[in-house]
């Protein structure tokens, strides 16, 4: 989650479409270049879910998503499959 969070913070889409889980991933991750992901709280992390708060700033103001996401471990790695 954190890294993701990271990939995201700096505009690296690469890894945030390779770190996508391939049942669920778009064909191409286009972020929104007038939002800047300025914090992470990940509020729970239990099993495959975890639950955050990333905060950012856009062209409307500050805001927080608040979301509880589920992840899959393969081959090793932990992988976004979606939102619950």
């Amino acid at each position: 989650m954190r890294s993701r969070f990271s990939a995201y913070a700096v505009g690296d889409s690469d890894y945030v479409w390779r770190t996508w889980h391939p049942r669920t991933r778009p064909d191409e991750v286009h972020p929104d270049t007038r939002t800047s992901w300025t914090a992470l709280e990940v509020l729970e992390a239990v099993g495959d879910t975890v639950e955050f708060r990333a905060h950012y700033e856009g062209p409307e103001g500050r805001g927080v998503l608040h979301e509880r996401s589920l992840f899959s471990r393969r081959a090793g790695r932990w992988f976004y499959v979606k939102a619950r």
